[in-house]
């Protein structure tokens, strides 16, 4: 019997993460010393307190069952606290949040309960890989916004044709963005709050990235009036917490979204493991304090890595937030020929820009999840490079 893939999965390209893992694996097995800025995984343990914490609450009986449903009551609330504290956002913790396994299973299960055949998705390019996946496993059509410098990597909403604004159901943003590490400004979010409205458009607003920020703090869309009349966000305890291993996150806003997201997700999965969510209680309640830590580690690595790279003659732009360094690649070479130099020659593993869209040629990102001593190592192999 032959055995087919669905349409769908053959339209997907390779899961570029996936796809650089196994590279990395091979010269790894090859016995070569690779550095690796290729996935955005931190390799900073989870705090010991929230792992205590975890311990603890793994032993209860009663987190030992399905959990089914929006999430524990107290992690919603916790959520809704933290939202009031760090953005200054109400939310109602029965009607607009809703517990997660990790934010992309959230993206993935909203866009099968939203689109039907035809419905096109507004994808910003460069972006992270699943928000086009997740469409097109959806039956939906993927629209690109092209991400560009000269915006400061901001989409330029009024350049989208009118016929594709007819046919979009849903848009999303992400800021601090994957891959380039630029804010948006609360003037931004409103521009996207009034485009939404007036188009009828949904507006999916990936916000895990928040609290990874060297000087001013990002905004929320939800910060902005009427956006829970358009808009949702998608949250995460992964970077905040380095956490990405414990699959726990939330979805809060619209509660007609959440709703529908909600009745996806009851026929797919059967809940964020109890124990997690709470010790995600604890993570939120004490966030201050761990994500103080991190920064302060993101920030000493980001300066050596920047200040590296361009020592070695490379045009850098600083990030302002996320712990990922986009860099436009060297004049006579793709972003591809690039990082195949650099994985070669160097052992160093980065991720070319085009991974992220068409509108990622011509760049690089560096995910600075190694400590500085690899950072400062990785720095002198690529200067004793010959470009």
């Amino acid at each position: 019997m032959e055995i087919r893939k669905s349409e769908k999965l053959e339209k997907l390209p390779p899961y570029l993460f996936a796809e650089i893992d196994r590279k990395k694996t091979e010269l790894i097995e090859q016995g070569k010393d690779i550095i690796s800025f290729g996935v955005g995984d931190p390799d900073i343990p989870t705090p010991k307190e929230i792992v205590d914490e975890m311990k603890k609450a793994v032993e209860k009986p009663q987190f030992h069952q399905y959990p089914f449903g929006r999430g524990l009551r107290e992690f919603r609330i916790a959520v809704s606290q933290w939202y009031r504290q760090r953005f200054n956002v109400e939310l109602d913790p029965d009607e607009e949040i809703h517990a997660l396994i990790g934010s992309k299973e959230g993206i993935g299960h909203l866009l099968l309960g939203i689109l039907n055949p035809g419905d096109v998705v507004l994808v910003p390019s460069p972006g992270y890989p699943v928000y086009c996946g997740a469409t097109i496993l959806a039956g939906g059509e993927v629209f690109r916004m092209p991400l560009l410098e000269e915006n400061n990597f901001l989409p330029d909403l009024d350049s989208i044709p009118d016929e594709i604004l007819k046919k979009a159901k849903l848009m999303f943003i992400n800021y601090p963005n994957n891959p380039t590490g630029v804010c948006a400004d609360k003037e931004f979010y409103k521009k996207v709050v009034e485009f939404a409205l007036k188009n009828s458009i949904i507006i999916a607003s990936d916000n895990a990235y928040s609290e990874i920020y060297f000087h001013e703090k990002p905004k929320s869309l939800l910060e902005v009036e009427s956006a829970k009349e358009v808009g949702i966000e998608f949250h995460s305890l992964s970077k905040t917490f380095n956490m990405t291993g414990w699959r726990i996150g939330w979805v809060c806003g619209n509660k007609k979204v959440v709703k529908i997201l909600a009745q996806v997700k009851d026929n797919y999965d059967s809940g964020v493991f109890s124990a997690i969510q709470k010790t995600g209680i604890f993570a939120l309640k004490n966030s201050e304090k761990f994500s103080q830590q991190n920064r302060e580690i993101w920030l000493k690595r980001r300066d050596v890595l920047c200040e590296g790279l361009k020592r070695c003659g490379f045009d850098v732009r600083v990030p302002s937030a996320t712990f990922y360094v986009w860099m436009r690649v060297p004049q006579g070479y793709t972003s591809q020929s690039f990082c195949e130099k650099l994985l070669t020659e160097a052992y160093i593993v980065a991720t070319p820009g085009n991974g992220f869209g068409a509108e990622g040629e011509g760049f690089v990102r560096f995910a600075f999840t190694v400590s500085e001593e690899r950072i400062a190592e990785a720095i002198e192999r690529i200067r004793r490079l010959k470009w």
